[in-house]
C-alpha cells in the first residue's frame, strides 16, 4: 500500500473516532508529559548540586595527613617535604599543590565605611596558605604571592561564602549585596594569634592588613586563602609547627585514573578527604531516588495509556470489521491491514508524546516564574530549576511512539486476521 493512501486512510479513520483518539492521546501526553518534567527537574537540581553547591574537578584528589594510621605509627603519614615529593612521583600526577593552615587562630576587627553602610564587627578567621598557581585563574589585581610585613596580604575569598553572605547575612543585617568584582581591592585588618575564645600560641600576635584580589571556588569556604609562603612565615612567626603541610591536593592526567592514586594514596599511610564529594553524591543520590520514584510513576502512567489504547483501537477494529472485510476482498493483504492500525498508533503516540513534552517544559518555564516571585532569595537558588537537553525532549516523543504502538500490537494482530469471506457473509 502507498503511503498517499496509508496516510489518507489513517485520516478517515481518526476523524471518524475522534473521541477515541483524542483521549488516547491524552493518556499519553499526560504519562510522557509527567516522566519529562520530573526528568527535568532531577537534571536541573543535580546541575546545581555539581555546579554551585559543590563544585569539584574530576581530576583532583585532596590528600590530608592521616589522625591515626599504621604509616603515622612508624613515622610515615605526615605530610612534609618528602612526603610531597614521593606523591608527586605517583604514576598519573600531573601537578602537585601544597596547602597549609595557618595554625594559629586569628580575629578581624572592623569598623568603617562598607559599601555605602556603616560596619562594626568582629569575628574569628580562619586562613589557609595554598601555591600561587592553585587560584592563580582567579585572581584579578596585583600578584597573589608572599609580600614583605609592612604590604597587604593578598586575600582569596570563596565564591559559595560570597554567595552565602549576599543570601543570608546581608539581609538579616541590611548589608549591601556584593560581588566579586566589588570586593577587589577591599582592604580589612587581620591580627593572627589572638582570638576571642580560642587558646593562643606562646608567640606573639601578628597584625596584618588584608586586601581582595579575587573570589574562586577552590578558596577556602569558610575563611580566606593566602599564599603558602604567607602562611609559613605567619606559622614561624608565631612559633608554631610550619614545616608539615596541611594537605596537598593532586591533579591527576586524567580522571580515569583518579582511583589508582585514592589507592597509591592510601599506602602511603595518608587519607583523602572527599567530604564535599561525599556530601554532594549524597544529595545527588537523594535527587536522584525521587527523580526515579516520580519518574516510575509516570511511566506507570504511560503503561496505562498503552493499555488504553490497546482498548480503544480494539474496539475500532471490532466496530471496522465489515470494512476491513472489503479491503481484504478487494486485495489488501494481512500486513496493509496490520500497518493501518500500527499506522494510527504512530500518529495517536507522536501526537502525545509531542504535546506532553511541550506541555512539561511550559509547565517547567511556569515553575520557574513562579519559583522566582514566590519563593524567598536563598544562597544557590538557581535561575532555573529545569534542564531539557535535547535527548530528554527527544526522548519524550519517542516513550509516546512507544506506549502507543506497544498498545497496538494485539489490535493490529487481531484486525490482520480478520477473515473476509467470514465477516462478509454475517
Amino acid at each position: 500500500m502507498r503511503l498517499s493512501a496509508l496516510s489518507r486512510l489513517v485520516r478517515l479513520s481518526l476523524a471518524r473516532e475522534r473521541r477515541g483518539a483524542f483521549f488516547s492521546a491524552f493518556g499519553v501526553a499526560m504519562g510522557v508529559g509527567a516522566l519529562v518534567f520530573f526528568v527535568g527537574l532531577g537534571l536541573g537540581v543535580g546541575s546545581v548540586i555539581r555546579e554551585k553547591v559543590f563544585p569539584s574537578d574530576a581530576r583532583l584528589v585532596d590528600v590530608v595527613p592521616a589522625s591515626v594510621s599504621l604509616g603515622s605509627l612508624l613515622g610515615g603519614g605526615t605530610l612534609d617535604t618528602a612526603a610531597v615529593e614521593r606523591l608527586s612521583g605517583l604514576a598519573g600526577v600531573e601537578r602537585v599543590y601544597r596547602k597549609m593552615n595557618v595554625r594559629v587562630p586569628a580575629v578581624s576587627r572592623y569598623e568603617g565605611a562598607f559599601f555605602g553602610s556603616r560596619l562594626r564587627m568582629g569575628m574569628e578567621v580562619l586562613a589557609v596558605g595554598v601555591e600561587p598557581d592553585f587560584v592563580r585563574a582567579d585572581v584579578k589585581i596585583g600578584s597573589f604571592q608572599d609580600v614583605p610585613p609592612d604590604q597587604p596580604i593578598p586575600v582569596v575569598i570563596s565564591t559559595r561564602l560570597l554567595e552565602i553572605y549576599n543570601k543570608t547575612f546581608a539581609p538579616a543585617r541590611k548589608l549591601p549585596q556584593l560581588s566579586s568584582q566589588m570586593l577587589l581591592g577591599f582592604g580589612f585588618p587581620v591580627e593572627f594569634n589572638r582570638s576571642f575564645v580560642a587558646q593562643t600560641a606562646p608567640g606573639p600576635t601578628t597584625p596584618a592588613q588584608a586586601q581582595v584580589v579575587g573570589a574562586s571556588d577552590r578558596a577556602l569556604l569558610a575563611g580566606i586563602t593566602i599564599p603558602l609562603d604567607t602562611a609559613i612565615r605567619l606559622n614561624r612567626a608565631s612559633g608554631v609547627d610550619a614545616e608539615t603541610f596541611s594537605g596537598v591536593t593532586l591533579v591527576a592526567k586524567d580522571p580515569s585514573q583518579v582511583p589508582a592514586l585514592i589507592d597509591a594514596v592510601k599506602q602511603m599511610g595518608l587519607e583523602i578527604d572527599d567530604q564535599e564529594r561525599r556530601m554532594a553524591e549524597n544529595a545527588g543520590a537523594a535527587v536522584a531516588l525521587t527523580t526515579s520514584a516520580l519518574a516510575l510513576l509516570s511511566i506507570l502512567i504511560c503503561v496505562l495509556a498503552a493499555v488504553n489504547i490497546a482498548h480503544a483501537l480494539s474496539a475500532s477494529v471490532r466496530a471496522r470489521a465489515r470494512e476491513i472485510g472489503v479491503m481484504q476482498a478487494v486485495g489488501a493483504s494481512r500486513a496493509d491491514v496490520r500497518n493501518i492500525v500500527l499506522a494510527e498508533a504512530c500518529v495517536l503516540g507522536i501526537a502525545g508524546g509531542a504535546v506532553g513534552t511541550a506541555v512539561a517544559m511550559a509547565l517547567a518555564l511556569g515553575t520557574d516564574k513562579l519559583a522566582a516571585r514566590a519563593l524567598p532569595s536563598f544562597p544557590f537558588k538557581p535561575d532555573s530549576f529545569f534542564s531539557f537537553p535535547w535527548p530528554v525532549v527527544l526522548g519524550g516523543v519517542v516513550l509516546g511512539l512507544v506506549a502507543a504502538l506497544a498498545g497496538a500490537y494485539f489490535p493490529s494482530r487481531r484486525a490482520a486476521a480478520t477473515d473476509p469471506a467470514r465477516t462478509l457473509a454475517g
